[in-house]
């Protein structure tokens, strides 16, 4: 018994250290969002760092469609950023942990 939870430890450690590489490796994961009319364009990392933001000079002119632009085309960014970091850490998670409920939580 006593064996198994060493075991069991060392597979934690050695899943928390991959975990730890993918999301450096998340880091160099750029996503790319636009606005419904392409007029904003952001860059953001699938670590939810924005990298860029992109605005055509004609919406520079009217700064309520560009400020309800920039809204809705970075929550889409951090929602897409999200999502792919979510499905990278938890398919890591599972690999390395045994079938224990919540476990997966922990990396997250």
């Amino acid at each position: 018994m006593f064996g198994d939870m060493m075991g069991m430890m060392g597979k934690i450690k050695e899943t928390r250290a991959k975990v730890e590489e993918t999301k450096k490796r998340l880091d160099t994961v750029s996503l790319n969002e636009k606005s419904a009319d392409g007029s904003v364009s952001v860059t953001i990392t699938a670590n939810r760092e924005i990298k860029s933001i992109e605005i055509e000079d004609a919406l520079l002119k009217d700064k309520e469609q560009l400020e309800d632009y920039l809204v809705i085309t970075l929550n889409k960014a951090i929602a897409q950023a999200t999502g792919v970091q979510e499905a990278e850490l938890s398919a890591v998670a599972k690999e390395g942990m045994p079938n224990i409920p919540g476990m997966d939580s922990l990396f997250k």
